[in-house]
């Protein structure tokens, strides 16, 4: 498995970081294939009862690498992209995240995805999807509207402008803003809570809470097809191109 995402079990907790802090923790094919197989092994394995995702320290996830937009088949079928997102649909014990710094793009609607979210005041959000000439993914045009109702969620997606964290609270998209310097390990602490209560009521509460997984799963299909069709346009490419010259 690769070395840019590293995870650990921790009593029941099972931390898991990226390590690509070069690029920001901009995700990878690599990357994504690791993650297929972390969250895959976690939901089968009972020692693991929480899993906590924590991003990279002072920078959760740059979204997506945008080398990657141009030379593979990101979200078409068979990808590693598209398996990730049916995985962390499918992901039933609780999950929990920990952000600082930048997260665009997927590193924001993958935090939809959890059951708790903690973040600093150095966190940037944002679904800059339409700036890139592509729609949106991980089903966040489902949840986004479930979570905040229509005029809220395509303010959010139709703009594609940054979400400070106080605007996050607001909306109910973190739980709290958290100190800069204990931030990892004050969602350790949430975590190891959740792990030592009674393991069937927490995952029957997590089920309960998430009982339109089936629907998430046609909905990930749907904008993931959606995502390719605009991905490959020349007016998405133009947008990719110019973002790799200034590089």
């Amino acid at each position: 498995m690769s070395d840019l995402v590293i995870s650990r079990l921790e009593g029941h907790v099972l931390h898991v970081e990226l390590n690509r802090p070069q690029a920001k923790n901009a995700l990878t094919t690599e990357m994504y294939e690791s993650l297929v197989k972390i969250f895959g092994d976690a939901r089968l394995n009972d020692e693991v009862r929480v899993l906590l995702f924590k991003g990279g320290r002072g920078c959760f996830c740059a979204g997506n690498d945008i080398q990657d937009f141009v030379t593979q088949p990101v979200l078409s079928e068979g990808t590693a992209v598209l398996a990730f997102l049916h995985e962390l649909a499918n992901f039933d014990k609780p999950l929990i995240a920990a952000v600082a710094g930048p997260a665009p793009g997927v590193g924001t609607t993958f935090l939809l995805h959890c059951d708790l979210v903690y973040a600093t005041a150095s966190s940037i959000f944002s679904m800059p999807f339409v700036n890139l000439g592509v729609s949106p993914e991980a089903a966040s045009t489902y949840l986004l509207p479930r979570f905040l109702g229509h005029v809220r969620a395509a303010e959010l997606l139709l703009l594609g402008e940054r979400i400070t964290p106080e605007k996050a609270l607001e909306l109910g998209l973190i739980n709290a803003i958290v100190d800069e310097a204990d931030y990892w390990e004050y969602a350790t602490a949430q975590a190891e809570k959740i792990a030592a209560k009674p393991v069937e009521a927490v995952r029957a509460t997590k089920r309960l809470l998430r009982a339109h997984n089936v629907s998430l799963h046609q909905v990930i299909d749907a904008e993931a097809r959606q995502f390719v069709q605009l991905r490959d346009s020349e007016e998405a490419q133009a947008i990719f191109q110019g973002f790799l010259n200034k590089k």
